[in-house]
C-alpha cells in the first residue's frame, strides 16, 4: 500500500494509535515522529512518568495527551486509552510501545491485514522470537504464554506477548480485573472467548540495550501472570468449553453434530475411541466436582479429542446417578466387610458417605469396565462408518 492509501484507510476505518509510556524519554520522540508519518490520530497516555516525558509531549500540540498523576501499570494506561479512543469516535486502536522496540513503519501491516478481514479481528504483531538479538528470557516467556493462550482459547499463535497490536474497540470486554503487564494476556483471552478471531501479523523488532528501558519485574510480574493463567484455565475448563459445546450442539442437527464433531473431528479413530473411553472413565469415577477439569486436562496431556472426551464424561447425567450409585455399591460389596443387603436401602449420598470405601472400589470397577467397553465399541463403530486408509 502507498502512504496515501494507508492514511486514507486509517481515516476511513477510524483507527487511532495508542501509545502508553512510562519513563521512556530516550525513545519517545522517535516513536511519535514515526507514527506522525501515517496519522495525527495519536493518543499518548503518560503513566506517571518522572523523567522529561511531560516536556517531550509538550512539543506535540497536535496529538491527544492523557497524563496520569501516578504510575499504575501498563494495563491501567491501556484501559484509560481505550476509553478515550471510544469516546473520541474511534473503532480501532493500534497500540505501540514507546521503548523503541517497535517500528512505526509496520503500521501499514496492521492496516492492510484489517482491510483483508471480513469480520472484526484482534491482530498481534509476531516478532519472530527465534531471530538473533532476542533475549532468551523473552523468547521463553513468549513460548510459555503461547501455550496457555492455546489451552485457554484453542487458538495457536507464534507471539502472544507483543504489545504492538490492533484492537477492535467495540468487541473487547468493557471491564477488566488486572492493571499491569498481565492485562495484555487477559484482554486477548477474554476477547477470543467472545468469538473474535485473534491473529498474528509479521512485524520487526529492535532490542537495543542502550536505549530500551523495560519495566517488567521478572518475579512479581511472572507471579501475577501465573495467577491470572490459573484463573483463566479454571474458567476455561468449568465454563468456556462446556458453553461452547452446548452452543455448537444447539446450532446443529444431531446428524450434523455426529458427522462434524465426531466423525470428522481431529484424530484417528483410535484416538477418538480412547477419548470416549477416557470420558466414560472420568464420568463414572468418584471425582464429583472435578470431572470436567480432569477430562479436559488429561485430554490435553495425552493429545486426545477434548470434545469427544467431554461429551462421554456426561454419562453421569442426573437421571443416571441412582443407577451408577447402585452398580458401584453392588460391585464394591465383595471387597469390603459390612452390610451385604445395602441395596435395599435408599440410594442417596448419605448411603455413599456411610459406605465410602465400598462405593469407591465399586465405582472404579464400573468405570474401568464400561470405559473399556465404550472404547472398543466406539472403535468398531468408527471403523465401520468412517474407515481409515492403512
Amino acid at each position: 500500500m502507498s502512504l496515501a492509501e494507508v492514511q486514507n484507510a486509517i481515516s476511513e476505518k477510524k483507527i487511532c494509535i495508542l501509545i502508553p509510556t512510562y519513563n521512556n524519554e530516550k525513545t519517545l520522540n522517535r516513536v511519535i515522529d514515526g507514527v506522525l508519518n501515517y496519522t495525527g490520530s495519536i493518543i499518548v497516555v503518560n503513566d506517571g512518568s518522572t523523567d522529561s516525558t511531560p516536556q517531550i509531549l509538550g512539543q506535540y500540540p497536535q496529538i491527544t495527551v492523557i497524563s496520569l498523576p501516578e504510575n499504575k501499570g501498563k494495563g491501567n494506561a491501556l484501559k484509560t486509552g481505550f476509553r478515550a479512543a471510544k469516546k473520541s469516535g474511534y473503532d480501532y486502536a493500534i497500540t505501540i510501545d514507546s521503548d523503541g522496540q517497535h517500528y512505526p513503519d509496520d503500521i501499514p501491516v496492521f492496516v492492510e491485514a484489517l482491510l483483508q478481514e471480513k469480520e472484526e479481528v484482534l491482530l498481534i504483531g509476531n516478532r519472530n522470537m527465534s531471530q538473533d538479538g532476542i533475549p532468551k528470557k523473552s523468547s521463553f516467556g513468549n513460548r510459555f504464554s503461547n501455550f496457555w493462550f492455546w489451552f485457554e482459547t484453542g487458538i495457536k499463535l507464534e507471539d502472544t506477548q507483543s504489545g504492538y497490536r490492533l484492537y477492535p474497540l467495540h468487541r473487547i470486554p468493557k471491564k477488566y480485573f488486572t492493571p499491569k503487564f498481565e492485562f495484555e494476556i487477559e484482554i486477548i483471552v477474554r476477547t477470543a472467548w467472545r468469538h473474535v478471531p485473534v491473529k498474528n501479523v509479521p512485524i520487526r523488532v529492535l532490542y537495543d540495550p542502550a536505549e530500551r528501558v523495560s519495566h517488567f519485574r521478572p518475579f512479581k510480574d511472572f507471579t501475577r501472570i501465573s495467577i491470572l493463567n490459573t484463573i483463566l484455565v479454571t474458567i476455561t475448563l468449568l465454563y468456556i468449553i462446556p458453553r461452547n459445546f452446548v452452543n455448537n450442539f444447539k446450532k446443529k442437527s444431531f446428524k450434523r453434530f455426529i458427522q462434524e464433531d465426531v466423525l470428522e473431528s481431529d484424530g484417528s479413530n483410535r484416538t477418538k475411541a480412547f477419548s470416549i473411553a477416557l470420558g466414560v472413565f472420568i464420568g463414572l469415577s468418584p471425582f464429583w466436582g472435578f470431572q470436567t477439569l480432569l477430562v479436559i486436562s488429561l485430554s490435553v496431556l495425552f493429545k486426545l479429542n477434548k470434545v469427544l472426551a467431554f461429551v462421554a464424561s456426561n454419562v453421569s447425567l442426573p437421571p443416571f446417578i441412582p443407577f451408577i450409585i447402585a452398580a458401584s455399591l453392588f460391585l464394591g460389596a465383595p471387597f469390603v466387610s459390612g452390610d451385604s443387603d445395602i441395596l435395599s436401602q435408599d440410594l442417596n449420598f448419605e448411603l455413599i458417605k456411610n459406605n465410602l470405601l465400598q462405593y469407591v472400589i465399586g465405582s472404579f470397577i464400573l468405570s474401568t469396565t464400561l470405559s473399556a467397553l465404550a472404547g472398543i465399541a466406539s472403535f468398531l463403530f468408527l471403523n465401520k462408518v468412517s474407515p481409515e486408509n492403512n
